[in-house]
């Protein structure tokens, strides 16, 4: 059996926080979140119009059957329990709540306060997909939206609209 000296735990203290969650399912959950977030209130419940004259505008109406919301409670579901912990965590790092020295306080707060109807909590989040990706920036991390194949994005992964075409001012 192995014992832990005091040099140990200290040292275990101040290893760098590891952030120990799946990279292909949080970037799955981020899309989804994007997806999700940009959903409103149903404006007009006794509408009876044809949905292609209203400019498939229905898509973007939450509803509780809605398929992404679906996508996004299943995928935050199919996580197990540390994980969805850390997910949690995750969202609070990038919100600003929890630095990233602070990792193992969120993790555990996490746990203490969320640990039922977890993915209920994260879809309450507005900015949950903003969140998400705030916080892996801090371990180093990111997503890449593969279809993507625009050229010339800023740091911020917002186009420079075409601002190499332009002539610059003078």
């Amino acid at each position: 059996m192995a014992s832990v000296t005091p040099s140990t735990a200290r040292s275990r203290r101040n290893q760098e926080p590891s952030l120990n969650l799946p990279l292909d399912k949080i970037s799955f959950i981020i899309l989804k979140a994007r997806e999700y977030d940009v959903k409103e209130s149903d404006t007009d419940p006794d509408e009876g119009s044809n949905a292609i004259d209203d400019g498939q505008t229905d898509v973007l109406t939450d509803s509780p059957d809605d398929p992404v919301r679906e996508e996004l409670l299943g995928a935050i579901r199919s996580l197990n329990e540390d994980e969805r912990m850390r997910l949690v965590a995750l969202a609070w790092l990038g919100r600003g709540t929890y630095s990233k020295d602070e990792w193992r306080d969120a993790i555990a707060t996490a746990r203490s306060e969320h640990s039922r109807r977890t993915a209920e909590y994260l879809l309450s989040l507005p900015l949950l997909g903003d969140y998400l990706e705030d916080g892996l920036a801090m371990f180093d991390e990111g997503i890449v939206d593969d279809s993507d194949t625009r050229e010339d994005l800023d740091g911020e992964d917002e186009s420079l609209d075409g601002m190499r075409d332009k002539p610059a001012r003078q």
